[in-house]
């Protein structure tokens, strides 16, 4: 149990993760220790992001004591890491401080595990990301705001009901229990009561239906609302070998060598996010790791049973979304696996978000989980996109007009309307994907025909009206706390978003030719199509629209340009293969890759070497040092084609190519 009340530890130290990088060199070294009053928030890092905290590659190891050693090494500094090996480890901190959005990207809890085993047990920052802030729940790390840290410096023992203030009833329980695993041991011990949930009837948002359906031990009709704390099932989950190497660790440290689950026909193993490691230069003096990475998964599917999705002949079924949405997830359910684009199955009329690995270890053992009911942001989409847009567009919008000011902050992402229809389940699942980019709690879209007509044709023997009884819709007049935002889709322009940061996009300009507004022209070295955000069928055809165009114009990838589509599954490839694409992409020079994850989180072809490079990407997430050392652009599958065959960085319009001169 954590003790009542929390103070400093005489002899240790506050580290200010500042945007001046000298601060933060002089107080690793010990040459500086400041305090609260001696800095403004507006002078501390935001959106400290997770892979930052642990690039892919410390992701290699496991054991969280050795991941500590390379904590905070994804921030460089004129192509240096700020943080030297054992750095943050070697300084004697318990606290660390930053400032909006702490932990945003990837689900990896390797971000809370490299602060914890270098001594951290307090995080202080102006918010944080959900999946972030769980991870730090499960682990036992302490949140707290920058107000509580004057009064820690101060010396004040601050209560420990102060840092679980605001939490759920269960929430509440982890932290006092300092962690999910002591929790959930004395949960099975009988020694925790849960708090039965007692909400009246009241209309429900979609996720909020969703989650009544799944509380546990519940007869009868039963209501939630936003901050209840419930006990869940947990329909399905699946984990990739970037993660399962920990879940069986901690499985096996916490349960002993004999643990089972609960129920391993719910649950899955993937291996894609490594498939092409071996294959960037960069990587080879991990191969061992890697190499182990993969071992210790296909030893934990056999221990348990789970379904396996290991590659064969070294060809990886698809990315684990990918393959998810098209095989394991139906309308209705409660899915949770460790990676932030979980949130992609939300398209299906699902409730779908990323874990960490303890929290995943725990669910996927017991079969049941512990959330709080999160609050509903709705977006209301009318009309149609213009030639030329896309759902990825969408989301840049969303993600520079409304995440940007957090209205989406650790909300589900509720989206319906008239204008859903116009979208292809494709394009809706694009919109699903990316509200972990939004630091959304998840993002789940309404249902109709097509999308269930969509997943029966993907499932032999799969019933239509058995899926159109599951489905789940809104209320009328259910609440979102976060407001109902109309978009129409017809006023959206084509998006790029510059590098950094996903929410820094800008729209093209109309009078501006093909290029985008506020942007000079910008020559590119890398054009990549793919991931589970881009590798979808409907991604397929647009890649191949324009390079179809190309092609007939005589024109082709241009010189010094490379450009890569790697396909999001195996379904997607022979998609791709029956409709000709193939021999498209073959003729005017585009680099096809088999299914897998890749550049994406750079560990395939496609990533950048140097920092000179530039890419323009239409993968979900283009932090420093995500795809490799360079600058990378998102944008949507036609501007990242298009730009491949002039060069530069240009939104695509019909007919662009035509009578213009061959530059191949």
């Amino acid at each position: 149990m954590m003790p009542s009340s929390i103070s400093l530890t005489p002899g240790k130290r506050v580290l200010f993760l500042t945007k001046d990088p000298d601060l933060v060199r002089r107080q690793l070294r010990g040459e500086l220790d400041l305090r609260m009053e001696d800095v403004r928030v507006e002078d501390l890092l935001d959106d400290v992001n997770t892979d930052a905290m642990t690039p892919a590659w410390a992701c290699f190891d496991y054991r969280p004591e050795d991941i500590a050693r390379n904590a905070y090494a994804g921030i460089t500094v004129d192509g240096e890491r700020l943080f030297p090996e054992g750095s943050l480890m070697a300084g004697r901190f318990e606290v660390i401080v930053s400032g909006l959005r702490k932990g945003v990207g990837s689900s990896r809890e390797t971000a809370v595990q490299a602060e914890k085993w270098s001594g951290i047990r307090i995080a202080i920052a102006a918010s944080f990301a959900p999946i972030h802030a769980r991870n730090n729940i499960a682990q036992g790390v302490l949140m707290g705001d920058h107000a509580m840290l004057r009064r820690l410096q101060a010396g004040e023992a601050i209560p420990l009901s102060e840092f679980a203030a605001g939490q759920d009833a269960i929430t509440r329980l982890v932290i006092e229990h300092g962690g999910l695993f002591p929790f959930t041991k004395a949960y099975a011990r009988g020694e925790v009561k849960l708090p039965a949930p007692d909400t009246g009837p009241r209309p429900m948002t979609l996720a909020e239906k969703i989650l009544a359906r799944h509380v546990v031990g519940a007869s009868g009709p039963v209501f939630v609302k936003p901050g209840d704390a419930v006990c869940v099932r947990v329909d399905g989950g699946y984990s990739h070998e970037f993660t399962t190497a920990q879940v069986h660790y901690f499985l096996e440290q916490e349960y002993g060598p004999g643990y089972r689950l609960q129920d391993p026909r719910k649950f899955a193993v993937f291996e894609d996010h490594l498939i092409y490691a071996d294959g960037v230069p960069r990587m080879a003096r991990f191969s061992p790791k890697i190499q182990l990475l993969r071992d210790l998964q296909r030893a934990f599917q056999r221990h348990t049973g789970v379904l396996d999705y290991s590659a064969q002949d070294g060809v990886s079924p698809g990315i684990c979304h990918s393959v998810a949405r098209e095989r394991i997830i139906e309308p209705g359910d409660f899915i949770q696996a460790t990676d932030s684009h979980t949130c992609m199955g939300g398209s299906l009329n699902a409730l779908a978000y990323g874990v960490g690995a303890t929290e995943y270890a725990a669910l996927a053992l017991s079969g049941f989980t512990f959330v709080e009911v999160p609050e509903s942001i709705r977006f209301e989409l009318t009309g149609r996109l213009p030639e030329g847009c896309t759902a990825k567009d969408v989301m840049l919008y969303v993600l520079a007009h409304h995440a940007r000011r957090q209205d989406t902050l650790d909300r589900v992402m509720e989206f319906g309307g008239p204008g859903l229809g116009s979208l292809s389940p494709d394009e809706r699942a694009t919109l699903a994907n990316m509200a972990t980019e939004c630091s959304a709690k998840a993002g789940v879209v309404e249902a109709d025909e097509a999308m269930l007509q969509w997943i029966a044709a993907r499932r032999p023997g799969v019933d239509v009206d058995g899926l159109r009884a599951r489905t789940v819709s809104p209320d009328a007049g259910a609440s979102y706390a976060g407001g109902v935002h109309v978009i129409d889709l017809g006023a959206i322009r084509p998006m790029v978003a510059t590098p950094g940061d996903p929410a820094r996009g800008i729209p093209s300009d109309p009078t501006n030719g093909a290029l985008i507004a506020d942007l000079p022209p910008v020559p590119i070295d890398i054009a990549y199509g793919g991931s589970c955000t881009a590798g979808k069928e409907a991604d397929l055809d647009l890649y191949a629209q324009v390079m179809a165009e190309a092609d007939r114009a005589g024109r082709r990838v241009k010189d010094g340009v490379s450009f890569f589509i790697q396909f999001g599954s195996q379904a997607v490839e022979d998609y791709a293969r029956r409709r000709g694409y193939l021999d498209v992409f073959e003729r005017t020079g585009v680099r096809v890759i088999h299914p897998g994850c890749g550049a994406c989180i750079g560990c395939g072809p496609g990533v950048s070497e140097t920092p000179q490079q530039v890419t323009v990407s239409a993968i979900n997430r283009n932090y420093q040092n995500r795809s490799g050392p360079g600058q990378l652009y998102l944008a949507s599958p036609l501007t990242v084609a298009a730009s491949a065959v002039e060069g530069r960085i240009v939104e695509y319009r019909e007919g662009m190519f035509a009578g213009a001169t061959a530059t191949s």
